[in-house]
């Protein structure tokens, strides 16, 4: 069986998928209800897309991991030194584990505040500060671990289609996976269609 190029279409679809729901629930937290005050009404909303959005990222990582438990995927990729290789392959663990602690110290904290039945039933009103909760400080510095390792996967990304041109960001594309097969069986059938021609 020949090695695949590329990683399953739906893989490809979760990994970009993931992406842009984990940016914005980071961005949402960071950036705009951090910001806000708990006796803000729009606070309340806003919890509630976070919250959302968290429960839809748990579901699609458990599927990621599934999925490429099951799926066929290109050999492991180089960055043309060991040490950059080992650092690849921790980060990328890593970010499957940071992903989820973000997602369970904000189950913890949502428990301890009583935010499922504030924002979702109504009930109750938002503390005066998260702070107050212990596992705030844990989901504050999840986020920010998973933000810095967002940015060196990036920065990775760049590297190899930038520098190392070496077309690595294509196995995260949609197209055929296995051309290898193909493209052998392209040239068994080739002789056999030049005699038919003579």
């Amino acid at each position: 069986m020949s090695q695949a190029s590329r990683y399953h279409p739906a893989l490809v679809a979760l990994h970009w998928l993931l992406a842009v729901l984990i940016v914005a629930a980071l961005a949402l937290g960071a950036l705009v209800m951090a910001r806000m005050s708990n006796s803000d009404p729009m606070k309340i909303e806003a919890l509630r897309s976070h919250m959302t959005g968290a429960a839809l990222i748990l579901a699609l990582m458990l599927a990621r991991l599934a999925l490429r438990a099951g799926t066929a995927h290109p050999p492991p990729a180089t960055a043309g030194h060991a040490w950059l290789d080992r650092l690849a392959w921790g980060s990328h663990r890593l970010l499957y584990v940071l992903v989820f602690a973000q997602v369970a110290s904000g189950v913890a904290l949502a428990l301890d505040a009583g935010l499922p039945e504030i924002v979702f039933a109504g009930r109750g009103a938002l503390p005066d500060d998260f702070w107050a909760f212990t596992p705030r400080a844990f989901h504050y510095a999840f986020s920010r671990a998973l933000m810095a390792l967002i940015g060196l996967h990036v920065a990775a990304a760049l590297y190899h289609a930038l520098i190392r041109r070496d077309g690595l960001l294509r196995r995260m594309g949609f197209g055929r996976r296995f051309a290898a097969r193909e493209d052998a069986t392209a040239q068994r059938l080739d002789p056999q269609l030049s005699e038919i021609r003579r």
